[in-house]
């Protein structure tokens, strides 16, 4: 039986992958629980593992899949989230197989390449197309990707030379992870947050600083909803 704080967890977890398709930071966590430090979030992490809710992937920064979910919360064995595709290992357990998750795919453009660090020049060109699994993208939304430049994001298990998949928007949520536009000029891959008219792009690396602008120098591209990995 889980206690309070490791449902809240498991649920604040759960609804972040299935929102973003990554899951949120410990700082975030932090902050969602009400806790005063990471080391509650890693006790609470390590209880839900042990009792077999959730696995840590190795090998990718703070990145763990829901492996079920109580009874409270609707679910039982749940499938392999769909956040990151890639070849895996041949002995990682109830890991899906690519052949098996591209068998539904669409190909999109992937329009250069965005920064995770300091932004870069805003992109414009199709540089070439990746295939993309359909449970990844919604009906009702245009969507494309880029590859990922720097690692100002590897806190949320995004790193240098991912391709993220975008869902095409002009509006974000304080927390979500957007393609930001400064100025019209430089496209950068960040955490959103807006406090009245300014809006902060906060990287996932603590040596990279959160970067402040007045509202009007930001335009919103779009939203992360998935990420495929290639090894």
């Amino acid at each position: 039986m889980l206690t309070k704080k490791q449902l809240d967890l498991l649920d604040f977890i759960h609804k972040r992958l299935q929102r973003d398709g990554v899951p949120p930071s410990f700082d975030e966590m932090k902050v969602a629980l009400d806790l005063r430090s990471k080391s509650g979030i890693h006790r609470l992490i390590t209880a839900l593992e042990e009792r077999g809710f959730i696995r840590r992937l190795a090998h990718r920064a703070r990145a763990i899949e829901i492996i079920k979910l109580p009874e409270s919360m609707g679910g039982d064995v749940q499938p392999p989230q769909l956040d990151v595709v890639d070849g895996g290992k041949p002995d990682t357990p109830a890991r899906p197989k690519v052949d098996e998750m591209m068998a539904g795919a669409i190909e999109l453009p992937v329009m250069g390449r965005i920064a995770a660090g300091v932004p870069i020049s805003a992109i414009s060109e199709v540089s070439h197309q990746v295939a993309v699994p359909t449970a990844m993208l919604s009906s009702t939304a245009q969507h494309f990707a880029l590859e990922v430049k720097g690692d100002s994001m590897v806190n949320a298990g995004i790193n240098d030379g991912d391709i993220v998949v975008i869902r095409e928007t002009s509006h974000a949520d304080n927390g979500d992870i957007v393609v930001a536009l400064v100025e019209d000029q430089e496209a950068t891959l960040k955490r959103f947050y807006r406090t009245g008219d300014q809006i902060s792009l906060e990287a996932e690396n603590p040596a990279y600083p959160t970067q402040k602008y007045p509202s009007h120098m930001v335009r919103i591209q779009g939203r992360l909803v998935g990420l495929i990995r290639s090894y």
